[in-house]
């Protein structure tokens, strides 16, 4: 059964197989992102594979690098990751720093919560 450290380093290293990443979760785990609004949520593993589905078309590149935990426990973790990718749709590059608050339960994530500049995500998303 898989700890907290280790779902959040397999979901990160996953980030381009959508299903792969979001058989991680639980049935009715939570990956949401509310630094872009209440309503950037998504809950159970179909809703979750669909949602990072959708960044890939937006972000075909889109991958994590450089983690770094501050909190590591059995059932949770907190760390950092990067993201700098192109956004084909503006010619810009979309570079991030998350922060990630993993909740691990019976070896699925429960919750992953991240926060993300949105300047930085609003400026790459936005043509010029």
């Amino acid at each position: 059964m898989k700890n907290a450290n280790q779902l959040l380093h397999a979901y990160l290293a996953n980030i381009q197989t959508p299903a792969a990443a979001a058989a991680l979760f639980a049935d009715d785990g939570v990956l949401e992102l509310p630094s872009l609004g209440p309503q950037v949520r998504a809950v159970g593993p179909a809703a979750i594979e669909s949602f990072i589905g959708g960044l890939l078309k937006k972000v075909p590149d889109f991958y994590f690098k450089d983690v770094q935990l501050f909190i590591d426990t059995e059932d949770k973790v907190f760390g950092e990751y990067s993201v700098e990718a192109l956004v084909p749709s503006t010619g810009k590059i979309y570079k991030q720093t998350y922060a990630g608050m993993l909740v691990a339960e019976n070896g699925k994530i429960k919750h992953l919560r991240e926060a993300l500049d949105t300047l930085a995500a609003a400026k790459a998303f936005t043509p010029d």
